[in-house]
């Protein structure tokens, strides 16, 4: 519960409160007046000095805020009291505002005792004109301080609950928009992730093989110029390719190479494409009737024979290099071998950059499975699977 929502009944009580003791006031002086108590002017004085201390209390404005001008503004409307009370039996009735206000002004290890000493001095003072005591006399006051103590202290015990409650929901309010904060960085760091694999596995890709063949025809220029012009041509091409991959990077869509063909027409046009720039003898192999599988796992596969072929290209001094694409019952497999010089797997799993690592984070990032066998001297094998439903 809200605080605030406390408040309000609060505020309502207050204002019960200042007209409950204004209409006491006026009963007490309207019976002495009435009943034709010769003394009757002095009730009239003795409540208009207690209204006027009572109204003077809230326009103070240390009075609720510092202890000791409370406990003294509290101290002077009591002895008015006390002096209404020893003119007219009817000043008992005052009592009942002053228990609320002793409760709700004074400290909780106060508040009770007060309100106990007002009752008895409102049983002593009634029982004066009374002339005796009588139950009557000492159930109203005590029964109505009983009942003011545990009213008070009940609604202490609410508020602060309320506070706590309050206090909680901010606290996980907060937590919430931490978490929230958390997940948003986590996702930033993820996309990035992934971009720099898309722009590794195309545009890096890409432009280091118009770099080789830029090379090549640099190397046959100016001597023999018409050998050039077909490297030139394939970088041309290349950068063609480059720039389209990079809008479809700008705009997410789906690669181009997938763009109105299927994956195995895809990774074969890779293979074709390897070897007419590279001078690398490539070959694809279709294994099982291919069926519809996720777009995600197709778009992994293919950057992943992207990069693997790259990676062959540009390290393996290989003569030959072969990609087979596997439609099983319960996956699809890529493998990837080549006749090259190898390496050593062992130095490569525990890498942060790209290449094979940033091949091992796309497949595991999709919940696929990617191994690589390996050794100087005898070539390279690379595997990669996702679990699919054919059905």
């Amino acid at each position: 519960m809200n605080p605030h929502t406390l408040d309000r009944p609060l505020r309502v009580l207050r204002v019960c409160l200042h007209l409950l003791l204004a209409g006491l006031l006026v009963l007490a002086v309207a019976r002495a007046f009435a009943d034709g108590v010769p003394h009757a002017p002095a009730v009239l004085a003795g409540a208009l000095v207690m209204g006027g201390v009572y109204t003077a209390g809230p326009l103070l404005p240390r009075v609720g805020r510092l202890p000791g001008a409370t406990a003294g503004w509290l101290a002077v409307l009591g002895v008015a009291w006390l002096v209404l009370l020893w003119l007219t039996p009817d000043g008992v009735w005052l009592a009942f505002p002053l228990y609320f206000l002793h409760m709700h002004l004074l400290p909780t290890r106060w508040g009770p005792a007060v309100v106990a000493l007002t009752a008895v001095l409102a049983i002593a003072g009634f029982t004066r004109h009374q002339g005796g005591f009588s139950v009557g006399v000492i159930i109203g006051p005590a029964l109505g301080a009983a009942v003011a103590i545990a009213t008070v202290l009940g609604y202490q015990v609410l508020y602060r609950e309320s506070e706590q409650r309050r206090q909680l929901i901010e606290e996980l309010r907060e937590t919430r928009d931490d978490l929230a904060a958390m997940e948003h960085s986590a996702g930033v760091l993820a996309e990035r992730e992934r971009l720099a694999r898309e722009i590794h596995d195309t545009l890096a890709q890409g432009l280091s093989s118009i770099h080789l063949l830029l090379r090549a025809a640099e190397r046959a220029l100016p001597d023999r110029p018409d050998a050039a012009v077909p490297h030139v041509t394939q970088a041309r091409q290349a950068a063609q390719d480059n720039l389209t991959e990079a809008r479809r990077l700008v705009y997410a869509l789906a690669p181009v190479e997938l763009e109105g063909a299927s994956l195995p027409a895809a990774l074969e046009r890779l293979c074709a494409t390897t070897q007419q720039r590279s001078g690398l003898t490539v070959h694809f192999h279709l294994s099982g009737a291919p069926f519809d599988v996720p777009t995600a796992y197709e778009v992994a596969l293919l950057r992943i024979a992207q990069s693997a072929l790259a990676n062959t290209v540009r390290h393996a001094a290989a003569g030959r290099a072969e990609l087979t694409l596997s439609y099983m019952d319960t996956s699809i497999t890529l493998d990837a071998v080549d006749d090259g010089i190898g390496f050593e797997p062992r130095e490569v799993r525990g890498g942060s950059g790209f290449g094979l690592p940033a091949m091992r984070a796309r497949a595991r990032s999709l919940g696929g499975s990617w191994t690589v066998e390996s050794s100087p001297g005898n070539g390279a094998a690379l595997a990669v699977s996702f679990p699919v439903d054919p059905r």
